[in-house]
């Protein structure tokens, strides 16, 4: 359903009986849909895990074979590259409220909510525990849901571009915004909800892609290479981490920056890092030399993150470190102590 964008009374008449959440339509209606109940009180059954299951299923595969291959037409063709390239779809709407989505939802799930008023507050003594258990279940796979579809989107946009620069592309393929610019964009539009953000999305590889990307930009941008366009690149985390080496250029990050927002991206950078650590030296995974140089890597960037922090202190005595950036740099200290 998703490549037909030819109109025709006969296929749109279809469409309306099958009702089939992927037409492009529907499927742009529905997170609209979702963008909107997430900062709302609505019991409403969400079908989107699903949804996102079957697209998952179909992109994992595709995914796999293509870096098998490096046949290109393997994602081309992918439920999920064909939806987005729909001229039915807004892109960049889309995008922003599969976003906007995982912070408000979140937002109800953590119990993060804004004073309700007298009608919301009666409301939810009417509502019996079942509903609630069941409305926060609903509200948990939604944002997991939205994450993996956000994820694949920024899979396959980190895989078009390698097949770009092996010319494996055509003008077919068209233009597209990659999603993390998008995600950056809103990030530090709506710097509101950049907290929630980093607390609900959990994957340590496009996390740390994200915030990295983020504090380049008030940061010295290294220079970047064909080989280095790739995401999670660690020597391009520890580039950032040294620009907070010299005082001059943290205040310079501070005039930009608040201070509380800066503490917020190292903590969850550093955590991110050390759970790609970990999951490097799980079973079957590098050999020994590898993961020697992965420890000594770890310790490297250890020594870093405490000396940012430290910089930070420095450069405003009054400055209070937040209880996550109190754990980030005791568990830095203890690993640089134990090296």
């Amino acid at each position: 359903m998703v490549s037909l964008d030819v109109m025709s009374s006969e296929k749109e008449t279809n469409r309306r009986k099958l009702g089939g959440l992927f037409d492009p339509n529907g499927f742009h209606e529905l997170i609209t849909g979702l963008a909107e109940m997430a900062y709302k009180t609505n019991s409403q059954r969400l079908d989107t895990k699903y949804l996102v299951n079957v697209l998952e299923g179909d992109f994992l595969a595709r995914i796999s074979m293509y870096k098998e291959s490096m046949n290109w037409n393997f994602l081309r063709e992918c439920l999920i590259n064909m939806l987005l390239a729909s001229k039915r779809v807004n892109y960049r709407v889309l995008m922003k409220e599969c976003l906007h989505t995982i912070c408000g939802l979140y937002q109800d799930y953590a119990g993060i909510r804004n004073e309700p008023d007298s009608s919301d507050e009666k409301s939810s003594e009417n509502h019996n525990t079942d509903v609630a258990i069941a409305l926060l279940e609903v509200q948990r796979t939604t944002c997991m849901a939205m994450q993996k579809l956000i994820i694949m989107i920024m899979e396959i946009d980190m895989s078009k571009q390698q097949a770009d620069m092996l010319g494996l592309t055509t003008r077919s393929d068209g233009l597209r915004i990659p999603l993390i610019e998008i995600i950056l964009d809103e990030l530090t539009y709506y710097r509101k909800i950049l907290p929630r953000f980093l607390q609900i999305f959990n994957d340590p590889k496009w996390k740390l892609e994200i915030i990295v990307q983020y504090l380049l930009k008030y940061t010295a941008k290294p220079v970047r290479t064909r080989r280095s366009n790739g995401p999670s690149e660690d020597s391009t985390f520890l580039r950032v981490l040294k620009s907070f080496s010299d005082s001059t250029s943290v205040r310079s990050i501070i005039k930009k920056l608040n201070v509380e927002v800066i503490q917020l991206l190292l903590a969850h950078a550093f955590l991110a890092y050390m759970s790609l650590t970990s999951q490097q030296h799980l079973p079957g995974m590098p050999d020994c030399n590898e993961a020697v140089i992965d420890s000594l890597s770890l310790v490297e960037i250890s020594k870093n993150v405490a000396a940012a922090f430290n910089s930070l202190r420095e450069a405003d005595k009054k400055i209070q470190i937040s209880s996550l950036g109190k754990e980030a740099l005791f568990t830095a200290t203890m690993i640089i102590s134990t090296s």
